[in-house]
């Protein structure tokens, strides 16, 4: 497995356009959402609208970027306090009734936004992990850290449109081939361009179907 290097620069300089552009229009549209989304988090829970979460982002073999996440809350504040670091479950207790519309609809994810208009984040690519299970993850899964080698990290993608939110070790493992498969995509420019199609449509498509987890 090598280390996407043959990424196609012009493809990458496109991508970060696409990027830059999609998400002013997406800011546009979805910006009247967020106080009613505020509003409905705090009046189903007590603690704050957004959350904010460490993540690895972009990779090479010798560095890794860590970079803050931020979603809207769908859990409770106390959710990992006794446990520390865990997946959510099918019909998770930590998870608010609120929360768990804003899953199913990926509301939750729509502050990324701002991930990606500074450049942690693209709306298109592998999801980014947490250090607390990075490496665990690594250790169990091949190829693991080398899904993102190159590649910045999406909101969506062609794992989360076809899978969802992961689960456990096995979800993830499950992930890694979509994700490899997604670097092979930004190789040219037909073909990365044809790859984000499909999959922004797609994502579209789960969320107003309510498909998410």
């Amino acid at each position: 497995m090598n280390n996407h290097s043959d990424i196609d620069p012009i493809t990458a300089r496109s991508k970060r356009v696409f990027d830059v552009v999609l998400t002013l229009i997406g800011l546009t549209l979805t910006l009247p959402l967020f106080p009613l989304i505020a509003i409905a988090i705090k009046l189903d829970s007590p603690g704050p609208v957004f959350f904010r979460q460490m993540r690895i982002g972009r990779s090479t073999p010798e560095l890794s970027l860590i970079f803050h996440m931020v979603k809207f809350r769908t859990m409770r504040t106390d959710a990992e306090s006794k446990t520390g670091a865990t997946w959510a479950t099918d019909g998770d207790p930590r998870i608010t009734r609120v929360g768990r519309f804003l899953r199913k609809t990926r509301l939750d994810e729509i502050p990324q936004f701002f991930n990606v208009l500074v450049g942690d984040m693209s709306l298109i690519g592998p999801r980014p992990e947490r250090p607390g299970f990075y490496q665990k993850l690594e250790t169990a899964i091949p190829y693991f850290a080398e899904r993102t080698y190159g590649v910045t990290p999406g909101i969506t993608g062609l794992a989360q449109v076809n899978q969802g939110y992961d689960t456990c070790i096995a979800d993830v493992r499950s992930k890694v081939g979509f994700d490899h498969s997604y670097a092979l995509s930004l190789t040219s420019l037909k073909t990365w361009f044809k790859m984000d199609c499909y999959i922004m449509f797609k994502t579209i498509w789960v969320m107003l179907t309510g498909r998410g987890q």
